[in-house]
């Protein structure tokens, strides 16, 4: 989003300003400026199904939206305790908006487990909706509940909704031809028809949507419609629930054009496809399944169409193995896994680095080391992407800071890739991935141009006067070697692994001719043309905030928030990363302090103290969970104040 509209409702303090409505014979409504709600439940209780209908509608209503699915990494953690708890929380507002928010004004909880492990979360005087039917000793016990927190006074600071979620699905559900145990897998419409009614959410998406989900079941269909139904019927009848919510759509935040709601990863499988279109070749995606990066295998899976072609390998290595040889064959090759999967692809990356090949690693991180947490978010694979190879092996490495921000660095690391025959990173992560906002879908004359010439005959004469091919002759501005595809006629060369000889791709153990070849690739990647760096400084700081990928939002809401508070503060976010924007040395000369904020232990910090000099600040977090804007809004101010 470029709309820097401001609101109420972001003050430090977290207020959510309102004005109150009564429509004749309708119950009060009350106007906001923004929500954040919280779906809460076992992994089983389809949470994040909820959280997706709600947020479809949302973005078809024209709010500004953020999201942040969190779930367990067990396919069927147990149910019933505080691991097995699946959650998704949606900020939704009716101006521009960049993280999920800090704290839910409304929590949606399924049973106790999921009341326990998020109440630390929420203000006081949020609203709390429970599920009182899962609300049976038994439960309570599974998650230390001494006494029901429904009746012992402990929730006496909140709003509570005691709602019979359980009771009330299996009640609407009783003309049709379900098992009680059938009927409950419906509580989660109901609650998102309640909470639809609640906040004014379209409805007909949702119906369409189960109409066209369980289309060989229609009975399941019309029941999970029954119950979204009557979640709405049961807000708009109970007195229970006085009051309903409004937020306008977000008319000033977006340029004109047409949006979406798009996630990470599939903002990321659309910017490869079009890729592969304004580039003309061929996409060919060689993957083996990891989490968080297995949605843009199955996404590009459907897009044969478009000349897609997607291998999914027995292994790690078979995968890039694979793309690397499609890249060789005229692909525009990506191999997308997560942390230790690009541990075991490191060899063959080493490979594309020394054939000097087009190839896209993108890199979904997630919190390690090891298996680590597989469905959480951590940025701790910088210094991997970097240096993580035997030998001198530079890669280009490029990041997206937004879900929708996917499309747009999937292109520009394959203009890099293309450009510059070199294996490109791409480092997205888990809450980039997982989570969602507003797209504006491009036009095609808003796209680059990656179109690719490939060698089509001899581009070197000898010394007596013969035109042969050179394999690694080079571009003089870009240092790329030509792509000359396997096949054509007289351009037959060497590939493998061992040194090559410079021009003729010849097997060369000769000192000087290594160091020159090693030379030449970094060269090459320390002349990719990437565009300076901007910093946001209206006010002439002496601090400047840098921040790279998905803390992007949490920084930019941050300063936002200190802005307000009268501080001067600088921000300035890199999306290149290797080589870095040609401006950054003096840009960080400017400022007497400069703070990096990280979802690791500081290794963009490392990096950038090693290259410019500059006593650089970092400020870190590796919890598995995005920064709040709260959060980092007191360490910047305690930054500026020392």
């Amino acid at each position: 989003m470029t709309s820097q509209v401001s609101s109420p409702a972001e003050q430090a303090d977290g207020t959510v300003v309102g004005e109150q409505r009564t429509v004749a014979g309708t119950k009060d409504v009350r106007r906001l400026d923004r929500v954040i709600i919280r779906f809460a439940g076992d992994s089983g209780d389809g949470m994040q199904l909820t959280g997706d209908r709600f947020t479809s509608e949302t973005a078809s209503f024209g709010n500004d939206l953020s999201t942040l699915p969190n779930f367990p990494a067990e396919i069927r953690a147990p149910a019933g305790t505080l691991p097995g708890v699946s959650s998704f929380q949606l900020h939704f507002a009716d101006h521009d908006i960049l993280t999920p928010g800090d704290a839910p004004n409304v929590l949606v909880a399924m049973n106790p487990a999921a009341l326990k492990a998020n109440i630390g979360d929420l203000p006081r005087g949020a609203e709390i909706i429970v599920n009182t039917d899962e609300f049976t000793k038994r439960a309570m016990q599974k998650v230390g509940y001494a006494a029901s927190p429904l009746e012992d006074g402990s929730l006496d600071g909140y709003h509570l909704h005691p709602v019979p979620l359980t009771t009330l699905t299996v009640e609407a559900l009783k003309e049709f031809d379900l098992t009680r145990k059938e009927a409950e897998r419906s509580k989660n419409m109901f609650a998102l028809g309640l909470l639809s009614w609640m906040y004014h959410r379209p409805t007909e998406g949702t119906e369409t949507f189960l109409r066209s989900k369980f289309a060989k079941k229609p009975d399941i269909a019309a029941a999970n419609i029954a119950a979204f139904r009557a979640g709405w019927n049961f807000g708009e009848t109970t007195e229970d629930f006085a009051v309903s919510y409004e937020v306008a759509p977000a008319a000033t935040a977006f340029p004109p054009g047409v949006y979406r709601n798009i996630s990470g990863n599939l903002a990321l499988s659309y910017g490869l496809v079009a890729a592969s279109r304004q580039a003309d070749l061929p996409l060919f995606l060689g993957s083996y399944p990891i989490t968080p990066a297995s949605d843009i295998l199955h996404e590009l899976s459907k897009h044969k169409n478009f000349g897609v072609r997607t291998f999914q390998a027995e292994d790690e290595i078979a995968g890039i193995g694979a793309a690397l040889g499609a890249a060789f064959g005229g692909s525009l090759a990506v191999t997308t896994t997560s942390g230790p999967g690009v541990a075991l692809k490191s060899e063959t990356i080493g490979l594309a680095v020394s054939l000097e090949l087009p190839l896209l690693v993108v890199d979904i991180q997630r919190g390690g080391p090891s298996t680590g947490l597989p469905t959480k978010t951590e940025q701790a694979d910088l210094l991997q992407a970097m240096y993580g190879r035997n030998g001198e092996a530079p890669v280009p490495v490029v990041a997206p800071r937004t879900p929708a921000d996917c499309f747009d660095a999937a292109l520009e690391a394959a203009r890099i890739a293309l450009a510059y025959r070199t294996p490109v990173f791409l480092l997205s992560d888990g809450y980039l991935a997982n989570g969602s906002e507003p797209w504006r879908v491009p036009e095609i004359d808003e796209l680059p141009d990656l179109t690719v010439r490939f060698a089509q005959g001899p581009n070197h004469t000898t010394e007596d006067g013969t035109e042969v091919f050179w394999p690694y002759k080079r571009d003089p501005h870009t240092l790329a070697r030509p792509w000359a595809i396997p096949g054509t006629p007289g351009l037959e060369h060497r590939i493998g692994g061992i040194e090559k000889q410079d021009g003729t791709g010849n097997i060369s153990y000769d000192p000087a001719n290594h160091d020159f070849m090693v030379r030449t690739r970094q060269a090459k990647v320390d002349g990719i043309d990437v565009p300076d760096l901007q910093a946001d400084d209206p006010d002439g700081a002496r601090t400047l905030v840098l921040g790279w990928g998905s803390t992007y939002g949490p920084i930019t809401a941050a300063v936002r928030r200190l802005r307000r508070a009268g501080e001067a503060v600088a921000q300035a976010h890199l999306r290149h990363l290797n080589p870095f924007p040609p401006n950054l040395g003096e840009i960080l000369r400017r400022y007497d302090k400069v703070v990096i904020p990280e979802m690791n232990l500081g290794q963009l910090a490392t990096l950038i103290r090693a290259k410019y000099l500059v006593d650089a600040r970092s400020y870190n977090q590796v919890n598995g969970m995005p920064f709040k804007a709260e959060q980092l809004a007191a360490a910047l101010k305690e930054a500026i104040d020392d």
